[in-house]
């Protein structure tokens, strides 16, 4: 089991939860930000920091956003497993679940 980034990220990016991620397992797409399944240790202090409320365990993904887990999974197959995020700088690519989606209304 792991987090899962949601819809809510994308074209948001805020980075709280990379900051305060322990294990250095949040990657940054060009619109989204992703979490390493096979890096993360599931401890949770991604998901309260999170201003948009875009963070899930793996089982309470809501079902609008079920694609989201498959998304990670497409964008680590390109990213690799590079062990670590900071490491590895922005990516210059996303899944094809967040590709397709239009620019997200970010104003609040």
């Amino acid at each position: 089991m792991t987090y899962v980034i949601a819809q809510p990220c994308v074209d948001v990016k805020d980075r709280s939860c990379i900051d305060e991620c322990p294990v250095d397992c949040i990657y940054e797409g060009r619109r989204a930000l992703y979490i390493h399944a096979d890096e993360c240790v599931d401890c949770g202090a991604c998901e309260p920091v999170c201003p948009v409320e875009a963070v899930f365990f793996e089982t309470d993904l809501p079902a609008q956003w079920h694609d989201f887990h498959r998304s990670a999974t497409e964008f680590f197959e390109t990213a690799g497993s590079p062990g670590g995020a900071g490491s590895s700088g922005p990516y210059d690519h996303d899944s094809t679940v967040v590709a397709a989606l239009g620019p997200q209304d970010v104003a609040q």
